[in-house]
């Protein structure tokens, strides 16, 4: 039998290890590979449209929210909730007896949707299992427009825009529990979780902090150089709130500094904003046309990475955090006018895989 002796070969790899340049030249080797294949992995992709879910109705829109782990996208519109699957990207349920909804709260643990109705100065609940309507909740607020759920207090807070104040909701009772006076006009809202809510308050251009458990307010700071707030994200990591703003602004600030850290430069007419805390990515859903998409390098280091054309109109939206896609509500519009064209309502999904 032919045999091959490898010790000529271990004592030339032997010797070949000890020698510090070549340990430096594959120590530089595995780290150049790494690095590359890094940078390979995380290397950002433009997005583009890859679907257009038709609902051929006339009605408008406002928030989007996400159920991940069902993925359920719940999506408002005018006097009904819709509820559309994220992995086919089709409609398959809607919540009626919404009229003039604005915004959705999840809570998981009762399996409960909540929808803030604007028109009707109500909340409606709902399953998240089937989606039948469990009750509707009468408010004292009026045109109640962003909601959420803060798990640290277990409780519902409205933010009401006519009346510039919040309702908070026991969900467990599904009755009213207090009303916080805010004496200015609050827009969307975001919570960290852990006892603070924070509100966008577009009146006032500046950020107002709410205690979730003794149900007041207990700060304030002004985000200028930024004009009107609406949509509002939050990164708890970093303590950093991003508010889009009127004048074409999304302004970062430090929730714990209670100050602004920097600005960066974003479409006309934005409604709402997200942050991926796992890309570090932010969205800014711009009702001109165009959503313009961001990475956070550092806490007060920004960088441009697509001005993402959409469709007049597409104000708000929502992202999909396992697919990354981008949902947008659009419709068209008679020329000069703000009337809906009929039957021209749809959902634009955009993505870059």
């Amino acid at each position: 039998m032919f045999a091959v002796n490898f010790k000529p070969y271990i004592w030339s790899f032997n010797s070949i290890m000890q020698n510090s340049f070549f340990r430096f030249f594959i120590l530089i080797t595995i780290v150049t590979t790494t690095v590359y294949t890094t940078i390979a992995q995380n290397k950002f992709q433009p997005y583009r449209l890859i679907k257009t879910i038709k609902i051929h109705d006339s009605f408008g829109w406002d928030y989007l929210t996400a159920d991940d782990d069902k993925r359920h996208l719940f999506v408002s519109h005018g006097v009904k909730l819709l509820v559309v699957n994220m992995d086919l990207d089709t409609v398959i349920d809607e919540v009626q007896e919404t009229n003039g909804i604005h915004g959705i709260a999840l809570n998981y643990n009762l399996s409960k949707g909540f929808t803030s109705n604007g028109r009707a100065n109500s909340i409606s609940v709902f399953n998240l299992y089937n989606f039948h309507l469990f009750d509707t909740i009468a408010i004292d607020g009026k045109n109640p427009d962003a909601i959420l759920y803060d798990k640290f207090s277990n409780k519902i807070f409205t933010f009401n825009g006519k009346s510039k104040d919040v309702t908070v909701i026991d969900p467990l009772s599904m009755r009213m529990d207090e009303t916080i006076d805010l004496k200015s006009k609050p827009e969307f809202a975001v919570t960290n979780n852990v006892g603070n809510i924070f509100v966008n308050m577009e009146d006032k251009n500046e950020i107002i902090q709410i205690d979730s458990k003794e149900k007041k307010i207990t700060g304030s700071w002004s985000i200028a150089p930024g004009k009107s707030p609406s949509g509002l994200a939050i990164d708890t990591a970093n303590k950093l709130l991003f508010s889009v703003c009127e004048n074409n602004l999304l302004v970062i600030s430090n929730y714990r500094d209670n100050k602004v850290v920097t600005t960066f430069p974003i479409g006309g007419r934005p409604d709402a904003v997200v942050f991926d805390p796992i890309t570090k990515i932010i969205y800014s859903s711009n009702g001109e046309g165009n959503v313009t998409i961001i990475q956070q390098e550092a806490a007060d280091k920004y960088t441009l990475l697509q001005t993402l054309i959409t469709q007049k109109g597409c104000r708000t939206m929502m992202i999909d955090k396992r697919t990354k896609k981008i949902y947008l509500p659009a419709a068209k519009f008679e020329e000069g006018k703000r009337r809906i064209i009929p039957n021209s309502f749809e959902i634009l999904v955009y993505g870059n895989q």
